[in-house]
């Protein structure tokens, strides 16, 4: 493994570094958004765009990684990247502001399907295990960003100045990376499509989302106070970093629809938990289950779907799916069902996919 390391350190430091940037730049979307509200003088409205449209950059990453991945490389998304984030920092004005976040977005999409599939392929049989590192560092972005945030002086420009500025670094240093696990080494497996496991990973990413996104609100409903949910929402993402950085030491050794049948069905039993015991304690237990869904899927989909270049952003784009649906269906209808109904709604949805993933488990191994 550390001959690998060795042969392999430019491209694993460009990945990393990318996912850690690639973190922290979403996670301060969040904290950044009071104070363009209060800066631009916005309606509620037009704040929701600033979220909504880093999603519709990713779509457009994904999308031209679809139509020309064989060209891009990991310099042209941190290019992308650091313009966006340079745009945001820059804050000229609020449309220009949306702007950079969709740059950022598209750069963001694209990391996704250029640094998956290479490091898949260069690290060979132990390619399982360090996807689930490069994923995990995404977390250790995501708890520091809205620290740095703070420490900043809550100003955006600052924050979105110094994300541009390391990942211009990380640029100078991404060199090499652009030549390795460029392609499949032996013969390539034609591209097909495989409903299936898409249609698996679209929802298990929507209840990732929904979680991320809906749950501080839910717990809320639920009585807890506004604080103390701000802080179980950090613990969820410390407990989602933990559950990744174990996989690193098993996906290798596990068969990856198994370890994507167990994190939907213990997020079924956790969301079962916080419906009739505590709601505060399986909202964070929910965080190790989250963090095993993409892993589970890709790999999955992966070995399904074969090597083809169209493959990783064909993969990335079904849970983009799931993660913009989910939310916007379930934010609505968790409201109408009382105190605990968004906790109600994920149980039944994970019940179902256990139930479903279970009677799959041989027809999805790889």
């Amino acid at each position: 493994m550390k001959d690998l390391i060795r042969a392999h350190a430019g491209l694993l430091f460009a990945g990393v570094a990318t996912f850690v940037m690639m973190g922290a730049g979403q996670a301060l979307f969040g904290p950044a958004l009071p104070v363009y509200v209060r800066d631009f003088a916005l309606s509620e409205g037009e704040a929701g765009l600033f979220v909504a449209l880093l999603w519709v950059g990713c779509f457009l990453g994904v999308a031209l990684m679809y139509f020309k991945g064989a060209m891009i490389g990991p310099r042209h998304t941190l290019a992308a990247m650091a313009i966006g984030a340079g745009g945001m920092a820059a804050s000229p004005g609020w449309w220009l502001t949306l702007a950079g976040g969709v740059v950022f977005g598209i750069g963001y999409g694209m990391a996704t399907a250029v640094f998956n599939p290479r490091v898949m392929r260069a690290f060979g049989p132990k390619g399982p295990s360090m996807l689930s590192l490069l994923n995990a560092t995404f977390g250790v972005g995501a708890i520091a960003a809205p620290l740095a945030f703070v420490w900043l002086g809550s100003d955006p420009r600052w924050a979105f100045g110094l994300v541009a500025v390391v990942i211009l670094g990380i640029w100078a240093l991404a060199g090499p990376a652009g030549r390795e696990g460029v392609a499949p080494a032996g013969e390539v497996k034609a591209f097909r499509p495989h409903w299936g496991i898409l249609g698996f990973g679209l929802v298990a990413i929507g209840m990732e989302a929904s979680l991320a996104g809906l749950g501080p609100t839910a717990l809320i409903r639920a009585g807890i106070a506004e604080t103390r949910a701000s802080e179980l929402l950090s613990a969820f993402f410390v407990v989602f970093l933990l559950a990744r950085v174990g996989l690193i030491f098993i996906a290798h050794r596990v068969e990856p629809f198994v370890l994507y049948t167990a994190a939907v069905g213990s997020a079924a039993i956790f969301a079962l938990g916080a419906i009739f015991l505590s709601p505060a304690i399986f909202f964070v237990a929910l965080g190790a289950s989250a963090g095993v869904f993409f892993p589970g899927f890709y790999v999955t989909a992966s070995g399904k779907m074969g090597e083809d270049i169209r493959v990783p952003p064909t993969i990335v784009a079904s849970g983009l799916v799931g993660a913009i649906g989910a939310p916007l269906v379930l934010a609505p209808m968790s409201a109408a069902l009382g105190d605990r109904g968004f906790f109600w709604l994920i149980a039944g949805i994970l019940v179902a996919l256990t139930a479903a993933a279970l009677l799959s488990l041989r027809r999805m191994r790889v």
